[in-house]
């Protein structure tokens, strides 16, 4: 597998982590170094461990994996984004109660993004393609791209501020709605 098929599939991969990272900066949540520093490297992380577990998983429970993950990324999603969304709505100006950067919020938002990562691991597997390379790759790629959804969402809350909250609710929620459809269809 070379460089440019493994960088296509790792922006692909990355696109969920950046639309999250995207809305939780876009709510405030994500201001501080370490907030950053704990969405990126989860981010990152977890993009870089599904391929693994997909391809040490193999075969076996491919089926059964492939019959709930979508299901299991919209709930997660869909959940994450009304809370974010009702407190978008919030008058009194209290901020989302379970902050998207921390704790596990941080880990569910994590696991739904990289459920697709899984499958491609799985998928690799069946290539016959060393794991480690395209896992680091796909891990740093996502990384970077929550860096820069972090970024572009900060400048996005300061503009128009809580009412951003409201629309980064709405993307996770449309994110989960794509993964369950693609699925789906």
């Amino acid at each position: 597998m070379s460089l440019i098929e493994i960088l296509l599939i790792a922006v692909g991969l990355a696109m969920d982590a950046f639309a999250v990272s995207l809305g939780a900066a876009t709510g405030g949540f994500a201001s501080g170094y370490r907030a950053i520093f704990r969405l990126a490297f989860h981010f990152g992380l977890f993009q870089f461990l599904m391929p693994v577990i997909g391809f040490a998983l193999g075969s076996t429970i491919a089926p059964v994996i492939a019959s709930a993950d979508h299901w299991i990324a919209f709930v997660l999603l869909s959940f994450i984004g009304a809370r974010m969304i009702r407190s978008g709505f919030d008058a009194d100006g209290e901020n989302f109660q379970t902050n998207p950067t921390r704790g596990a919020t941080l880990v569910m938002l994590s696991v739904a993004t990289s459920v697709d990562a899984l499958a491609v691991g799985l998928s690799l597997a069946f290539l016959n393609v060393t794991i480690w390379y395209p896992s680091i790759i796909i891990g740093i790629v996502a990384a970077t791209f929550s860096l820069g959804g972090i970024k572009l969402g900060q400048r996005l809350g300061e503009a128009f501020g809580k009412r951003m909250e409201i629309f980064g609710g709405g993307v996770l929620i449309l994110i989960g709605l794509r993964i369950l459809v693609e699925h789906l269809a």
